[in-house]
């Protein structure tokens, strides 16, 4: 499986957990609203964060727009870690921890694999010409 064809499956893949459980936090499915509840977080909790995966999945799979990719991968490793703590910290079993952490590294692989289009410019080029071969930097004695 080459470079491309590997960041479409991961990419796929957590976008269609990450979705599902959007969807599902949106819908206050029964099953998720007990966890959450188990938990111990309030029903509208359910309906931000259920929001905010929706609109991750969307700017996760838009074309372009490598900042918003950023934000996105950004706000899902949040999510996952502290989905991945309060299921610890609550006492549930290691299964239910280790899920949102085993999420986190198919959207680790996702991220570390994506084509140069949907990565942000390097640092290094930001504001430097020369650093992109455009032009030389004057030096100053």
């Amino acid at each position: 499986m080459n470079r491309k064809n590997a960041y479409w499956a991961t990419t796929g893949l957590f976008c269609a957990v990450l979705g599902f459980s959007g969807f599902a936090h949106v819908a206050h499915i029964d099953s998720m609203v007990e966890a959450m509840t188990r938990l111990g977080y309030p029903g509208y909790f359910m309906t931000i964060i259920g929001l905010a995966k929706l609109c991750g999945v969307v700017a996760l799979l838009v074309p372009e727009r490598p900042l918003l990719k950023e934000w996105a991968y950004a706000g899902f490793v949040f999510n996952l870690l502290g989905a991945t703590a309060s299921h610890a910290f609550s006492g549930d079993h290691f299964t239910e921890t280790v899920r949102p952490a085993a999420i986190l590294l198919i959207g680790l692989a996702s991220y570390l694999l994506r084509p140069v289009e949907r990565r942000l410019p390097s640092a290094a080029t930001l504001g430097n010409p020369a650093a992109s071969g455009s032009a030389s930097v004057p030096t100053h004695s």
